[in-house]
């Protein structure tokens, strides 16, 4: 698994979306106990999900922890002030519309919140590389399947 940068904070989610993972172990454990009391396992479907469950988290874990393994921590304390990097929130002027948003520089794409004012866009997606180091004022294209799209970074929140 090749490094992924991240920031500070998405590590530390990282880590607890194992902790919890790891926390659940016994639950699962005793949901299989539970079923394989029930008698005859070949028909057991309460068995067979709990084991599938089971099987599932298990998978979940060495995955994380094959990644927390591979990640690479940044230090945006060094980034200047007016930088977008990784962890930046930045206001964009789409400039074929005119419309603006808000995009967040994630190494680590979390789960979609659609409540959020903002979206997360990984610092190695199009939009991303285009954007990291660059400044307010300073326009950026990105090609994309579906054509060519151009902002200018309107503000650094």
């Amino acid at each position: 698994m090749e490094s992924q940068m991240v920031t500070k904070e998405e590590k530390e989610k990282l880590e607890a979306d194992l902790k919890a993972m790891i926390d659940k172990r016994p639950i699962i454990s005793k949901a299989i106990a539970e079923a394989r009391e029930k008698g005859d396992l070949k028909e057991n479907a309460d068995y067979h999900a709990a084991r599938d469950e089971y099987a599932l988290n298990e998978s979940h874990i060495k995955h994380l922890e094959a990644r927390l393994k591979s990640l690479m921590v940044v230090d945006t304390s060094a980034v200047p002030d007016d930088m977008v990097f990784l962890g930046s929130k930045v206001k964009l002027k789409d400039l074929n519309t005119g419309d603006e948003e808000i995009v967040r520089i994630v190494g680590e794409v979390g789960k979609l919140d659609l409540d959020a004012d903002f979206m997360e866009v990984s610092a190695r997606s199009p939009l991303g590389e285009a954007l990291m180091r660059t400044r307010v004022g300073q326009k950026v294209t990105v090609n994309v399947a579906r054509g060519t799209l151009k902002y200018e970074i309107i503000e650094l929140m």
